[in-house]
């Protein structure tokens, strides 16, 4: 097979450069591993720190970014680890697939360009992150309906809106930060529509209270909704957009505790666009294909089961971030520095007396030994997770959420797929699972693979939440395939 110049070994492989990933590679970097970080973007930060195009105002940009300085921070230490020879980064870099052979794990990536390029690790740390979900309604196909994450992503990267009056909608934390990102750009918000009702967060006050600087972030975002005289209306949601070439209004209903809609409780609000999203999806598809083991989490998608060491089921394979769960940037780089201490462990690279680097402290204070240092990340990770999976509960969604589908509402968009021809395979053609729906109509087949039908499909089916296997974690030219080499036997 050929190689290109990017090819290269190192004692630690990093798929992705979000938070976790980030954070990771300056983390193990520091305590003396080499490490090769992969990432489909162009810049590091991934979702969460997204960058503006280089003509943009960067300093715009960064305005719309919490705890931005943080992030600086990390990016100046792998420029510094990276010029020094301690990280190769490699971004516009698509891994799609991962091989496992006794101690050394084996990365297969393409560029844009489709070069293809291998990296050879002893360790490997899957920092994959996640993607929205989207629960559809009729109408939610009209141009000017966009994800909740992709409104956000629309502002921080283009520093443009989708429109100028947008209802922002679904169910999640993640839709206070979006409606307070998008009125402050100069939109106008008539209302966040929020399925679910923050009176769920009361069953766990003990955790609310272990984590006041996330009370004091949704304290602020509630402020400025109240300011800018944005309306939150819990047990509510989209049920149905409407317009010709684009959306010009919905209609909002107020749900029942299973999210139901009410009848007689339907009204209509005129918008140009709408920003809708039900949470997050952790992205598995290399964790999978490599038989890692997964769990179920409290917001009924499918995560990772990790150790207390950010270890997978699988030998040399850790995973940090919204992987294992979702729960936000701020755990997201504890687990990754978390996980690249104890890859420096299993590497001989840190032991309980040695001091671990932090660049990030003054000079002048002490610096913690690994064994402090790891200490504090597990106590700091265990309360950002449990509130997290607080967060997960409050914002499931309900099962009557299908009751807002029409027969001829697509469920599937890319193959068009409406949601009768599913009803029809289950009630009529037995499926009782996503895979056998998707074989009988194509649901899940097309451009995204199910990852936008995926979650609605298997509800619809009566299934619960199961690991999407596949072999190739992205799309791969044939070539590629037919270089690699040949196996034994």
């Amino acid at each position: 097979m050929p190689h290109s110049a990017a090819d290269r070994a190192a004692d630690l492989a990093i798929v992705g450069a979000g938070p976790a990933g980030l954070a990771a590679a300056v983390t193990a970097a520091d305590l003396g591993l080499s490490v090769v970080l992969l990432d489909a973007g162009a810049r590091p930060g991934g979702q969460y720190y997204r960058h503006p195009a280089p003509e943009l105002d960067p300093t715009g940009a960064r305005a719309l970014h919490h705890d931005w300085q943080a992030f600086a921070a990390r990016e100046r230490r792998l420029r510094a680890h990276e010029k020094a020879g301690r990280v190769g980064y490699l971004p516009d870099h698509h891994v799609w697939t991962i091989e496992s052979a006794g101690p050394v794990r084996t990365l297969r990536a393409r560029t844009s360009d489709d070069t293809a390029v291998t990296v050879t690790a002893g360790a490997v740390l899957l920092a994959t992150g996640a993607y929205e979900r989207h629960l559809p309604f009729p109408g939610w196909t009209l141009p000017g309906v966009v994800g909740a994450g992709g409104a956000q992503a629309m502002l921080k990267g283009g520093l443009v809106l989708p429109g100028r009056r947008i209802v922002v909608a679904g169910s999640g934390p993640l839709l206070l930060a979006v409606a307070a990102s998008l009125a402050g750009a100069g939109a106008r918000v008539p209302a966040v529509v929020e399925a679910s009702a923050y009176g769920g967060y009361a069953r766990h006050a003990a955790t609310l209270l272990r984590n006041p600087g996330k009370l004091v972030e949704g304290a602020r975002y509630g402020t400025a909704l109240a300011r800018r005289h944005i309306r939150l209306l819990t047990r509510h949601a989209v049920v149905e957009a409407h317009g010709t070439d684009r959306v010009e209004a919905v209609t909002l209903a107020r749900l029942d505790r299973d999210w139901r809609p009410i009848a007689g409780t339907a009204r209509r609000v005129p918008c140009d666009a709408v920003a809708v999203g039900h949470g997050l999806v952790p992205e598995l598809s290399l964790a999978t294909a490599l038989g890692c083991a997964t769990r179920t989490a409290p917001d009924g998608t499918v995560a990772l089961a990790l150790s207390d060491d950010q270890r997978t089921s699988v030998p040399g394979v850790w995973s940090a971030g919204e992987t294992g769960g979702i729960g936000g940037a701020q755990l997201a780089l504890v687990e990754g520095e978390l996980a690249a201490h104890d890859i420096a462990r299993a590497a001989g690279r840190a032991t309980p007396g040695r001091p671990a680097a932090d660049t990030l402290r003054s000079s002048g204070a002490p610096r913690p030994t690994s064994a402090d240092a790891v200490a504090g990340l597990r106590r700091r990770r265990t309360r950002l997770r449990a509130f997290a999976d607080a967060m997960a509960a409050a914002h499931r969604p309900g099962a009557g959420w299908a009751d807002w589908l029409t027969p001829t509402t697509d469920v599937c968009r890319c193959e068009e797929v409406p949601a009768a021809r599913i009803t029809e395979a289950v009630d009529e053609l037995g499926a009782r699972d996503p895979r056998t729906v998707k074989l009988l109509t194509r649901a899940g087949m097309g451009w995204c693979q199910g990852r936008m039908c995926g979650p609605a499909v298997a509800a619809l089916c009566g299934a619960g939440p199961t690991p999407d296997r596949r072999p190739l974690a992205c799309p791969v030219p044939l070539r590629h395939l037919a270089e690699l080499p040949r196996q034994n036997g």
